[in-house]
């Protein structure tokens, strides 16, 4: 070997740091440069890459290179020693700057003492440009692969682009992102709000026909602690990871030996994890977390979008279906009036309109309806509205007032009976059930009904069949049932005056009507109604309703409800005898209750003067106050005050109120 200045080496090896872009160019070069001035036959760089792996290049006597690389945590042939059992001669150098480790470089040969101390100092100073290269090298492959993953990203919000629902395009994003981190298999998991369970929601690398792999998996305490926004690393699940724990268990049923999770951000919530995984060990690192959120980020863009769009879709659905039910609301209104001559579905209020939209949606099934509210809401003008609706119309409507027949009289009318089954059975006769055959039968009152009739009752609704008072012979039910009560069922239930079995049985489709107080947009219309009706019964009908009248009307809480306000207007009508409806045609009314202010509390416990009062003055002013305020209309100032028209005008001779004092 001719000797060479070690300066001179340097200087080449330095100018091959620089020129060279990759550790399979320099290397070869490397040992032809180092060859001139140290006696090796092979030389050996071992690189630690960012996998944390290790790649072997070794450049034998003849130049040849040879590349081999392996994981750290690998076994078999990769793990072997790299230095030949034949070197008798070894110069070993730590590749790295400072702390930093980043590879090593040794020069072995077959002869013995092949290498002096000159030679060691030549190979620090080798290795030290060496880890200069290796260092660009890193910052290359840095630079690649963050415009990879930049690549992978773009291509990944092109493939989102295809589809609303990620769940169908999961596939292709999985392959759009495994160029930037490589993966076997990439899932999807979504978090119970209540934090206590989870499913997969999504996974693509791995098929799985088991329902049960996707139905959700209950979490234990412990394992809850693992539902967090923190991402993690396991890079050996065998040696990290409970193999009875949830995760562990998917884990080995999928034969994932690594994973690496990051949190799946929706809103300012959590909608569940994202996992990487693979069939290998050591396959994911730290610096692989930034890239997994960047694409859990855009994957959660996609999923709020998705839901937005799923929101959208229920509302357009629930519209749809709010206008068809509105629509077919209308029609059945508009039928059921030109049916029955006059107009039996009245009101606009919101309550109202709920109270005809669930009429209308089950009306066209079979159910059972029970209606409940207070007397005088309407529940049989619903009855009639459902009867309508349903495809029963055609079929007869019969009615029966539970509470208005004796129990015997009232299983004999529902049931029917055969001649001489009781006193006075002179013939056979049908019950409701057998008239109702076809149709509807309404069991108004069903609450007040006997608990023996309410037994046979069941076995009608559940059985469809029943029989006669004295018959043997069993019938055939062909009815739909609507009852409707005003008493409190689950009170007389727990008082055991009502079957639970039963109310079950009836109340499968429960509506409640609103009283009166609570439509009150419905009371105008409800009166002119009413005024156009009963005007057609009366020789003179009224001209309408006055303003006064109209107010009055809108004051009164309605105990009694629509019934009440008709009876009101009928009376009403013959008192204006033609003319507009006044105040003083209504009767006597009192203001709907007020709540009472802190004021009127603080009054009304406020102690009596220590004189005493004079009651007969507070009355005159009362009175004076009233007829005042009726600008002297003697029946709307008596109405103010509680009394009748007799008590006020003997008040006013008492206390000599005469129109002219006033």
């Amino acid at each position: 070997m001719v000797p060479m200045d070690s300066s001179a080496v340097l200087t080449a090896v330095a100018r091959l740091a620089a020129e060279t872009t990759t550790l399979t160019e320099l290397v070869p070069r490397l040992a032809a440069a180092s060859r001139e001035a140290i006696p090796f036959e092979r030389l050996h760089v071992l690189h630690l890459d960012r996998a944390e792996s290790v790649v072997l290049y070794v450049v034998r006597a003849d130049g040849v290179l040879e590349v081999t690389g392996h994981r750290i945590a690998d076994a078999g042939p990769a793990g072997e020693p790299a230095i030949p059992g034949d070197a008798r001669s070894r110069i070993i150098c730590t590749v790295g700057r400072g702390p930093s480790v980043q590879g090593a470089l040794w020069f072995t040969s077959s002869e013995p003492d092949a290498f002096s101390a000159a030679h060691e100092a030549l190979a620090d100073g080798v290795a030290d440009l060496l880890a200069l290269a290796l260092q660009q090298d890193a910052l290359r492959s840095t630079e690649t692969l963050r415009r990879e993953r930049l690549d992978t990203l773009d291509q990944l919000l092109l493939t989102m682009a295809e589809a609303l629902d990620i769940r169908h395009i999961f596939a292709e994003v999985s392959a759009s992102v495994r160029g930037g981190l490589p993966h076997d298999i990439l899932a999807l998991t979504s978090w119970a709000e209540d934090g206590k369970s989870y499913r997969v929601y999504a996974m693509t690398g791995a098929q799985v026909d088991d329902p049960g792999f996707w139905a959700p998996t209950n979490l234990t305490e412990e394992e809850r602690a693992f539902l967090h926004r923190h991402p993690y690393v396991v890079r050996d699940v065998g040696a990290e990871m409970a193999p009875d724990s949830a995760r562990g268990r998917i884990f080995a049923r999928l034969g994932v030996r690594s994973a690496l999770r990051v949190p799946m951000p929706l809103g300012t919530g959590v909608f569940g994890s994202l996992f990487f995984l693979a069939r290998d060990v050591e396959r994911f690192s730290e610096s692989d977390l930034d890239f997994a959120r960047r694409v859990a980020d855009l994957l959660a863009l996609a999923l709020s979008h998705q839901q937005l769009a799923e929101a959208a879709r229920r509302d357009a659905a629930a519209r749809e279906t709010a206008a068809q039910l509105e629509a077919q609301v209308a029609t059945l209104t508009r039928e059921l009036e030109a049916r029955t001559g006059h107009r039996r579905v009245v009101g606009r209020s919101p309550q109202w309109k709920d109270v005809l939209a669930q009429a209308a949606r089950v009306a066209q099934t079979e159910t059972t309806v029970l209606l409940t509210g207070e007397s005088g809401t309407g529940k049989e003008v619903i009855a009639r509205f459902i009867h309508h609706g349903s495809r029963r119309k055609h079929g007869p409507f019969v009615a029966i007032n539970c509470a208005a027949l004796p129990d015997q009289l009232l299983e004999s009318e529902l049931f029917g009976h055969e001649r001489g089954a009781f006193t006075g059975a002179v013939a056979s006769k049908p019950g409701r059930i057998e008239l109702a055959s076809g149709g509807v039968l309404f069991l108004d009152e069903v609450g007040e009904m006997a608990p023996a009739v309410q037994a046979k009752l069941l076995r009608v609704i559940e059985e469809r069949e029943f029989q006669r008072l004295g018959g043997t012979r069993v019938s055939h039910a062909d009815i739909r049932v609507v009852a409707a009560t005003n008493r409190d069922i689950h009170a007389a239930m727990r008082r055991g005056e009502f079957r639970e079995d039963l109310y079950y049985r009836l109340g499968v489709f429960e509506i409640a009507l609103p009283p009166l107080r609570e439509r009150l947009d419905d009371i105008p219309e409800l009166a002119d109604a009413f005024l156009e009706e009963i005007g057609a019964t009366v020789g003179r009908p009224a001209a309408g309703i006055a303003r006064d009248a109209r107010d009055q009307l809108l004051a009164y809480a309605w105990p009694g409800n629509v019934r009440e306000l008709r009876n009101a207007i009928e009376r009403a009508v013959i008192l204006a005898d033609g003319g507009y409806i006044r105040s003083e045609h209504l009767p006597v009314i009192t203001p709907r209750p007020v709540a009472a202010t802190p004021a009127d509390a603080a009054t009304a416990s406020a102690p009596l003067p220590a004189g005493g009062v004079n009651l007969e003055a507070i009355e005159r002013s009362l009175v004076v106050k009233a007829l005042t305020q009726a600008r002297h209309n003697k029946t709307r100032a008596a109405k103010l005050l509680g009394l009748t028209r007799a008590q006020l005008y003997s008040r006013i001779e008492k206390y000599g109120l005469a129109e002219t004092e006033l």
